[in-house]
Order: C-alpha cells, then sequence, then structure tokens
C-alpha cells in the first residue's frame, strides 16, 4: 500500500488535525461494519437483525490484518 500514496495524498493527510484523521478512521470502521453487516444478511436472509448484528460483531472482533 506504501507504494500507491501519492504525495497530493500524504499532503492532505498532513494538513489533517488528529481530530479530522479520527473521525474519518471512525467513519471507514462503521463503513466496513455497514458493508459486512449487508453480506451477512445477503447470507442469512432467514437470521434476525440481532443474529446479523451477532455475527458481525464476532468477525470483527477475529479480525486479524
Amino acid at each position: 500500500m506504501a507504494a500507491d500514496l501519492t504525495p497530493e495524498y500524504l499532503a492532505t493527510l498532513r494538513r489533517m488535525t488528529g481530530e479530522q484523521k479520527w473521525r474519518t478512521a471512525f467513519g471507514l470502521y462503521w463503513s466496513a461494519r455497514n458493508l459486512k453487516a449487508a453480506a451477512v444478511r445477503d447470507q442469512h436472509p432467514e437470521w434476525t437483525e440481532a443474529q446479523v448484528q451477532q455475527r458481525v460483531k464476532e468477525i470483527f472482533m477475529h479480525a486479524v490484518t
């Protein structure tokens, strides 16, 4: 990924405050959870929303990079 970082992107990151970076990361995290929930719902249409959210929670708890 480091090879994909353009000078413009790096400059944008450097201009961001810590709070802006945190809010961006937080938003990306919840977007990823929402996308995963949509995929789980698609795979298990018979599950309740509570079951879907529990599975998403498990997935994110055990995620590795």
